[in-house]
C-alpha cells in the first residue's frame, strides 16, 4: 500500500489518504467517501469537535449538514478533506448526517446519536464473548437497547496504518443478535454506563486474544521506544519481506547462538542428531516422542530438495501451510522467512540467486510457547513451486531435531502477535480522528515476563490520546488471579505486571486501575464474571475513586499503610485479619507474610525486627485475598517502599 501523505506531526498516515489517491487518479468525480467509522447508528462523542473525514476528487468541494449545522470543506491535492462541526451535548433524538460532492452525487448516515464514545482493547479476556459470560445467554436475551451502539472491529494487521479496516465493519444498536460475539467485559461497562448516565453509549471493540502490548502502539509511539530501525524494517516487510527478513535474521541468529553455545545449524546442520518426522503434523501426536509430552520450545526441521540448473535459476515459492507458533525459515543457509500466527500458512519467496543445482537444504526452526506446534495443516500443504513451472512436493523426507535452547527467540517487528503496532495500524488507525470519552485496555498476560510495562502503557496512552483527543480516560485492568496455589512468598511475573499496571496508573491524572485481582479462576486463564468486571469500569469511567494504596510509613514499631478510595472501613473477608502481606528487604529471598490488622482505612502490620524496605499485597500469580471496602471493592495488589515517620 502506498500512502500519499501524512497527518503533520502525528507520525501515522491520515487513513483517508491512501483512499484519496486511488479517487483522484481517475480524475473523475465520484460519491465523497467517509472514513469508515461513520456508519448508520454511529454514536458521536458529546461536548467535543466533531471531525469528519473523507476522500474526494481533489479540489473538489463537499458541503455537509449535520442536523441542522452546514459545514464546508475543499479537498486537498491528496483528495482528502476535513469537516468540522460544533460540539453538541448528548442526545438520544436521531441526526442525519449528508454530504455532497461537486456534481451533486450524494451521501447520507442517518440515525446517528450524540453520547459517549469508548474503545475498548486488549487481548482474550476483553475479547471473551458475552455469550460465554457467567449467565451470558440470559443476558444476551435481555440485551436490545437501542441507545447503546457497538463497533467491532475486525482482525487484521497491517506493517503501515491502513485507511479502512481489514473487512466492511458498521455500528449496530444492542440487540440479541449482535452481543452475543461482543465483548463481554465493554458491553457490560457500557450498559452500566447506559443505566447510570442516561445517554447514548457507543462502543468501539478492537482486542486479539493472545496479542501483546506493542502491536497496539501508534507508529510514533512505537519509533520512541524500539527505535527508528525496527520501525523502517517493518515498514520494509509491507513491500519487500524477503529484505525485511534479511535485516531481522542477524538478530534471530545471534540469539540462537548465545543460547547453543554458539552453533549455527541454518549453515551446519549435521552439528545436530537428527530423527525422522513421525507424520507432517502437531507433535502432541508424536506418541512415543519426548515432544508429545512436552511440545514447548524449539525444534528445528529439515529437508532436502533436488532441482535442475533450470529450477534453481527461475526461483521458486516455498510453501508449508500453517506452523503454531512462530517459525524462522533458511534455504541453504539464508533467512527467508519469519512469521508468527496461528492461522497464516507460510508462503515465503525463494530468489535464484539463494537456490543452487542439485540438493538444496531447507531448514525451518518452530518455536511454540503453549499447548500445540508444529504443523497444523497436512502434508499436502507442504511444496516448492517452480516460478513459471511445476509444483516440487515436499510432504515426504523429514526429519527433526530439538533445539538446545532454553529461551523463545527474539519477535520480528512485523510479528502478528508481537509486532510494531501492527494492529494498531488495521484495526485503530482507521477509526481516524473522531473524538472518544475513553478507553479500556484489559491486556498484560502476553507481556508477563517482557520488562518495560509501565514504560509501553504509557507510550500507548500517549499516542491514542494523540489520536483521540487529549483528555481521553484511561481505565486499566489490573489481571486477574491465575496460576498455582501460592504457599510461600515468591517471585512472580504477573505480580510485576500488575503493579507497572499500578505504577501507570500512579503517575497518569486521568487515569484508573480497576482490579480484577479476586474474580479470577486458578485453572482458567478466562475468568467469567465479566459482569462484576464491567461494574466496575464503569465506576472508574465516571471517576468514581476505587481502592489505591497511598504510603506505608514506619512509626513506633509498626508499619501503617494508607489507602485512597475507601468507603466505609476496610475489612477482612472470612478471616479475623487481612492475608496476603509481606515485609521484604532488598532481596526477594527476605520477603515473608507480615501479620496484619485493620484500623478504619489503614492497615498496620507488626514489624518484626528484620530488615524490611518494601511492603508487598497480593503478590504472587494467582493470590487469595481477603481484603475489601463498605462497597465490597478489593485492594489492588501492590508494592511500597517504606518510609520512616521522619522522611516527607
Amino acid at each position: 500500500m502506498s500512502v500519499c501523505g501524512a497527518r503533520r506531526g502525528l507520525g501515522y498516515a491520515r487513513p483517508v489518504l491512501a483512499l484519496g489517491c486511488l479517487l483522484t487518479a481517475s480524475g473523475a468525480l465520484a460519491a465523497p467517501q467517509l472514513s469508515p467509522v461513520w456508519t448508520d447508528q454511529a454514536v458521536i462523542q458529546r461536548d467535543a469537535p466533531i471531525v469528519i473525514v473523507g476522500t474526494a476528487a481533489r479540489g473538489e468541494t463537499i458541503r455537509a449538514t449535520l442536523g441542522s449545522e452546514q459545514a464546508a470543506a475543499t479537498a486537498d491535492a491528496n483528495g482528502a478533506f476535513t469537516l468540522h462541526f460544533p460540539p453538541r451535548p448528548a442526545s438520544e433524538t436521531p441526526l442525519t448526517l449528508q454530504l455532497s460532492g461537486a456534481d451533486g452525487n450524494a451521501v447520507t448516515v442517518r440515525d446517528l446519536l450524540v453520547g459517549d464514545v469508548w474503545l475498548c482493547s486488549g487481548q482474550s479476556n476483553m475479547e471473551f464473548p458475552l455469550a460465554r459470560a457467567l449467565n451470558g445467554p440470559m443476558v444476551v436475551m435481555q440485551s436490545g437497547d437501542p441507545g447503546l451502539r457497538l463497533l467491532q472491529i475486525p482482525k487484521a494487521t497491517a506493517s503501515l496504518p491502513a485507511p479502512r479496516f481489514g473487512s466492511p465493519t458498521a455500528w449496530t444498536a444492542a440487540t440479541p443478535q449482535s452481543t452475543p460475539e461482543f465483548s463481554a467485559a465493554c458491553y457490560f461497562m457500557g450498559k452500566a454506563l447506559r443505566a447510570q448516565q442516561q445517554i447514548p453509549i457507543g462502543l468501539i471493540h478492537a482486542s486479539w486474544g493472545g496479542s501483546r502490548l506493542r502491536p497496539w502502539l501508534t507508529p510514533d509511539a512505537a519509533e520512541a521506544l524500539d527505535g527508528k530501525d525496527d520501525l523502517a524494517m517493518l515498514r520494509q516487510h509491507a513491500t519487500d519481506p524477503l529484505g525485511a527478513v534479511t535485516a531481522f535474521a542477524p538478530q534471530w541468529e545471534r540469539w540462537y547462538r548465545d543460547e547453543a553455545e554458539k552453533s549455527e545449524p541454518w549453515r551446519k546442520p549435521d552439528i545436530l542428531s537428527w530423527q525422522d518426522v513421525p507424520a507432517i503434523g502437531v507433535w502432541n501426536d508424536w506418541t512415543g516422542t519426548r515432544l508429545a509430552k512436552d511440545a514447548t520450545g524449539t525444534v528445528w526441521l529439515r529437508r532436502t530438495v533436488r532441482l535442475t540448473g533450470s529450477q534453481a535459476n527461475a526461483g521458486a515459492m516455498l510453501e508449508l501451510g500453517i506452523i503454531d507458533d512462530m517459525d524462522m525459515t533458511f534455504v541453504n543457509g539464508r533467512a527467508v522467512g519469519n512469521t508468527f500466527s496461528w492461522d497464516e500458512a507460510r508462503r515465503y519467496a525463494v530468489p535464484p540467486a539463494l537456490l543452487h543445482a542439485g540438493d538444496n537444504e531447507i531448514m525451518v526452526a518452530i518455536s511454540n510457547s503453549w499447548d500445540k506446534g508444529g504443523f497444523t495443516t497436512g502434508p499436502e500443504r507442504l511444496k516448492l513451486t517452480i516460478a513459471g513451472g511445476a509444483e516440487v512436493p515436499l510432504a515426504q523426507g523429514w526429519r527433526y531435531s530439538i533445539a538446545p535452547v532454553p529461551s523463545f527467540p527474539p519477535r520480528p517487528p512485523w510479528d502478528g502477535n508481537g509486532g510494531l503496532g501492527v494492529m494498531h495500524n488495521a484495526m485503530v488507525a482507521p477509526l481516524g480522528q473522531i473524538a472518544l470519552r475513553g478507553a479500556a485496555w484489559y491486556q498484560g498476560e502476553s507481556d508477563v515476563d517482557v520488562p518495560g510495562y509501565a514504560r509501553r502503557l504509557t507510550a500507548l496512552a500517549a499516542g491514542w490520546r494523540h489520536q483521540f483527543g487529549k483528555d481521553m480516560r484511561m481505565l486499566v485492568v489490573q489481571l486477574a488471579n491465575y496460576g498455582p496455589a501460592q504457599l510461600a512468598p515468591a517471585a512472580s511475573g504477573w505480580a510485576t505486571v500488575r503493579e507497572d499496571q499500578r505504577a501507570f496508573v500512579n503517575s497518569d491524572a486521568n487515569a484508573a486501575l480497576v482490579t480484577a485481582i479476586d474474580i479470577g479462576e486458578r485453572t482458567d486463564i478466562h475468568p467469567a464474571n465479566k459482569a462484576l468486571l464491567g461494574a466496575r469500569l464503569a465506576m472508574a469511567a465516571q471517576g468514581t475513586p476505587l481502592p489505591m494504596p497511598m504510603q506505608a510509613l514506619r512509626t513506633r514499631g509498626r508499619i501503617r499503610i494508607s489507602f485512597s478510595g475507601i468507603e466505609g472501613s476496610l475489612a477482612a473477608w472470612s478471616a479475623a485479619a487481612p492475608i496476603g502481606f509481606e515485609l521484604c528487604g532488598d532481596t526477594q529471598e527476605s520477603c515473608r507474610y507480615a501479620q496484619a490488622r485493620i484500623s478504619g482505612a489503614d492497615v498496620w502490620l507488626e514489624d518484626d525486627g528484620r530488615a524490611a524496605s518494601r511492603v508487598r499485597y497480593a503478590w504472587g500469580d494467582s493470590p487469595v485475598v481477603n481484603l475489601f471496602d463498605g462497597r465490597a471493592l478489593p485492594v489492588p495488589g501492590f508494592e511500597l517502599p517504606i518510609r520512616s515517620e521522619a522522611q516527607p
